[in-house]
């Protein structure tokens, strides 16, 4: 029980691009307009913040490409998105979570997951659970993942799991978990969820959370059905 009380709280880091019309979501563009995508994707990250400050943390981090609106809700550190690809990127990340707070496990989250609830995250990241637990990893849909915690994070680490894996394919997720059972890691799987990348993601996201921002803006979007080529 003296281990669980004094177990620190995680650290959540959610890395995102500022929703600035043509920069976000493109793949939405048609049936949308750059500005509709883009008011998608404010909607998205802002449900995306909204619930992991709902979560226990010792810091909330956001590691941002651009610059922050007000869709950044209060109790947000904010700092730049290395040079790099996305790997680096995302290692980047978990590197600054190992120097801020060195003891605390660290998870990292995207933009395209508004449907997520605090309670898929708060369960298995809790002291009481998480004892005996490496990693956490979140699968998404399309073959990639959308999320990853690390319970020992460190710069080495984060390099050696992520540099190179190739990102955006649908062996994204595989490859990563590849790299974790080399790392010799216990995983606690994490649900399986939807990335908003495609209209018929953004309808399928939707209708998971009825009452959420993405949801509530997507109703103001006319999409057509998709029809296949």
């Amino acid at each position: 029980m003296r281990a669980v009380l004094a177990a620190p709280p995680p650290t959540l880091l959610v890395i995102a691009k500022s929703p600035a019309p043509g920069r976000v979501k493109t793949r939405l563009t048609p049936p949308c307009t750059p500005e509709q995508a883009a008011a998608l994707a404010s909607a998205a990250l802002a449900d995306t913040l909204h619930t992991l400050g709902t979560m226990p943390a010792g810091r909330r981090v956001l590691v941002l490409d651009g610059r922050p609106g007000d869709w950044l809700p209060p109790g947000w550190e904010v700092v730049a998105q290395t040079g790099g690809g996305l790997d680096e990127r995302l290692a980047a990340a978990f590197a600054h979570a190992a120097r801020v707070a060195p003891h605390a496990p660290a998870l990292l989250v995207g933009m395209d997951t508004p449907q997520l609830s605090a309670a898929a995250l708060a369960e298995p990241l809790s002291a009481a659970r998480r004892a005996g637990t490496d990693a956490w990893y979140g699968p998404a849909a399309d073959g990639g993942f959308w999320a990853l915690g690390l319970a020992r994070p460190t710069a080495e680490l984060a390099a050696r799991l992520l540099h190179g894996v190739p990102m955006s394919t649908p062996r994204t997720g595989a490859v990563l978990l590849e790299r974790l059972a080399e790392a010799d890691l216990t995983i606690h799987h994490l649900p399986l969820l939807t990335d908003v990348d495609t209209a018929e993601d953004a309808r399928r996201v939707a209708a998971e959370a009825p009452d959420s921002r993405f949801a509530a803006q997507l109703g103001t979007v006319d999409l057509k059905p998709e029809v296949a080529s």
